[in-house]
């Protein structure tokens, strides 16, 4: 079956466009980090119309999390390769004279034992002042940055944001906001999951986790199974039971006005394998809609090839290859928990968040007040 759009995308342009023209005014830049448990990620953009231009950008993976879970510490090894990789966002941030950025650090910083001090050591080491967030802003500004791709047809919303250390989960209400008002609403979030701003409609939020695992962290606790099949299974189960508690429906979510948006790294190489892609292309993969029997098959070809044929094939990736069965493991649990027949995928995520709130509230995007 061919892969479509969800109906109603269009309300929103692009989140993410061509670069934008140059001479850029720096008055007008806006930049967002986000230093995950795998990766360091930075945006460097301007508003234009209802949504930005990207001006620059950053994204390495440097593994800061290895080793946590069994140490419960941030390794010198890891904090030392992300120190490097916070150098070069520095030199773009300096080259483009920017004033308005929030740099946040997730859930490696938030669990490990010298979070806290590895903040100070960054300011003291590379001038950049990074925060670390709690799960309920993370969870917030991953709605916020799939806003674009919610459905006029929408009523139930569950946005999944799979990281390195930890998988945010929101399922939101928007039968009472009117169709063509419900990508508003959900940007509108950018202030707190409390509910609307002023007399706008409000998309409610039904219930949230934040489940401590990710890819990476899945990936570590069940790293001395060899069996690769029967690790990827144990992994599963395993995440599937940490959602005993988020269940906003007591029976079976309705397939009508029900959407699912997951947005991740797993998400956009399950989409890019399906597609046959052989250079990633985001325009091809963010707002795609998949069935589930789609990404099953694309999960179960991945087991068919087993490491070594995953650490060789070019849809996945060097980054991504020893982290994809974990993050297959997770999407998979998600669909036996909530039976849809579909996947919006979403090629943004906590950058693209923080872009959003910080222009929204600014007032420089079109269509607002947001």
């Amino acid at each position: 079956m061919t892969p479509k759009r969800p109906e109603g995308a269009g309300v929103f342009p692009k989140a993410v466009v061509a670069p934008a023209p140059s001479p850029v005014d720096p008055a007008s830049l806006y930049a967002a980090l986000d230093l995950g448990t795998n990766s360091c990620r930075m945006l460097i953009a301007q508003p234009k119309g209802s949504q930005f231009h990207v001006v620059d950008s950053f994204s390495k993976s440097v593994q800061l999390g290895r080793g946590l879970e069994a140490s419960g510490r941030l390794s010198r090894s890891s904090m030392s390769r992300t120190i490097q990789a916070l150098r070069i966002c520095r030199k773009k941030l300096i080259k483009h004279d920017v004033k308005r950025m929030r740099l946040v650090a997730t859930e490696a910083c938030r669990r490990a034992t010298n979070g806290k001090n590895f903040m100070a050591s960054i300011r003291r080491e590379t001038g950049l002042d990074l925060e670390i967030i709690k799960p309920e802003e993370e969870a917030r500004l991953a709605v916020v940055s799939c806003a674009p791709l919610v459905s006029t047809k929408t009523e139930q919303l569950l946005v999944v944001d799979i990281g390195g250390g930890s998988t945010e989960l929101v399922w939101i209400d928007l039968s009472k906001v009117p169709p063509l008002d419900r990508a508003q609403s959900i940007m509108r979030m950018g202030r707190g999951f409390s509910g609307g701003v002023g007399d706008f409609p409000a998309a409610s939020v039904v219930d949230w986790i934040s489940v401590p695992l990710g890819v990476a962290t899945l990936r570590e606790m069940f790293d001395d199974v060899e069996d690769d099949a029967g690790r990827y299974a144990l992994m599963s189960v395993h995440f599937e039971e940490q959602l005993a508690d988020f269940s906003p429906f007591h029976h079976e979510p309705p397939r009508e006005g029900f959407q699912i948006i997951g947005t991740s790294g797993t998400v956009t190489t399950v989409a890019a394998t399906h597609l046959g892609l052989r250079r990633y292309d985001r325009t091809r993969v963010d707002g795609l809609r998949m069935t589930s029997e789609q990404i099953e098959r694309v999960i179960q070809g991945y087991l068919a090839m087993g490491p070594k044929g995953r650490r060789i094939n070019s849809h996945i990736g060097r980054d991504r290859q020893s982290l994809i069965m974990s993050g297959s493991a997770i999407l998979q649990a998600l669909l036996r928990v909530w039976p849809t027949d579909r996947l919006s995928v979403a090629d943004r995520g906590l950058r693209e968040g923080i872009l959003y709130s910080q222009m929204s509230l600014d007032g420089v995007l079109e269509g607002g007040p947001f």
